[in-house]
């Protein structure tokens, strides 16, 4: 599930995909693969890729269209069974949503880089500019994404018991501040697990033993929903658990953003 540096100069996956992303200045990621990838990463835009429209409900990041996924994979020739690499330089943040998304759609997972683009420069790794050529492949027949929920889905399992995790900062979380949504606070019976407990300060995923703690008695909860503002940072601790053994937990995947939207 994961990747080290030293792995990846060793000999690189099939396809590597950029998702470095700002969401406080959204060109910025674009800018700066320009500026210097991994040599034959692609870039993938967090608003553009791997998010569908912004419409009334839904949250702020939407989950694409899966066919059009399917089809932006497609022309990076990524088939059900390709290898795939992914990195970020925000700890997992953005690449944690692409490894859901294939993941969710039946696609291999794809493998994130540990510590993400600043390790590979780190291990020696130098940066390219030359964008690679597309080779388009046949796109799946794709029509749902697994694991996920809306609202409607979320009332239901949580009215079965359900135990709900809400990924952001625990400050949002207690509704102290609230730097992007028009309310503030989570939503009724919400445990805190915030994201950025998955990874060191440097985006290093900490050991097992560090993400058992990360969790603690919420493991033993039969059924897991895990949200944050908008479905994105999320997939970080949805990683996590995979990496736990607990790949049968749900992203609600409009998260805040959308149930905000209903009060």
């Amino acid at each position: 599930m994961l990747l080290e540096p030293a792995e990846l100069l060793a000999g690189p996956p099939a396809v590597i995909f950029d998702c470095r992303f700002s969401l406080a200045d959204p060109q910025e990621g674009r800018a700066l693969y320009r500026q210097g990838h991994i040599r034959g990463a692609h870039y993938l835009d967090l608003n553009r890729d791997l998010s569908g429209p912004v419409g009334e409900y839904g949250g702020r990041h939407p989950l694409p269209d899966p066919a059009d996924f399917a089809a932006t994979l497609a022309a990076y020739s990524v088939r059900p069974d390709t290898e795939v690499l992914v990195y970020d330089d925000s700890r997992l943040a953005f690449a944690a949503r692409l490894w859901w998304l294939m993941r969710s759609l039946g696609y291999r997972a794809p493998r994130l880089l540990n510590g993400g683009y600043q390790t590979f420069l780190d291990a020696g790794g130098r940066p390219d500019t030359v964008v690679p050529e597309l080779r388009p492949c046949a796109a799946i027949a794709a029509t749902s994404f697994s694991g996920c929920c809306d609202i409607d889905g979320l009332r239901t399992i949580q009215g079965e018991g359900a135990l709900l995790v809400d990924s952001r900062e625990e400050r949002r979380y207690q509704g102290l501040e609230e730097p992007i949504d028009p309310v503030a606070g989570h939503i009724p019976g919400a445990i805190n697990r915030p994201w950025q407990g998955v990874t060191s300060t440097e985006g290093l995923v900490r050991d097992l033993s560090e993400q058992q703690a990360h969790w603690g008695e919420a493991l033993e909860a039969e059924h897991l929903v895990v949200y944050c503002g908008s479905g994105v940072t999320a997939c970080v601790n949805l990683f996590s658990l995979a990496l736990l053994g607990r790949d049968d937990a749900t992203l609600y995947a409009g998260s805040w953003s959308d149930w905000c939207a209903y009060l």
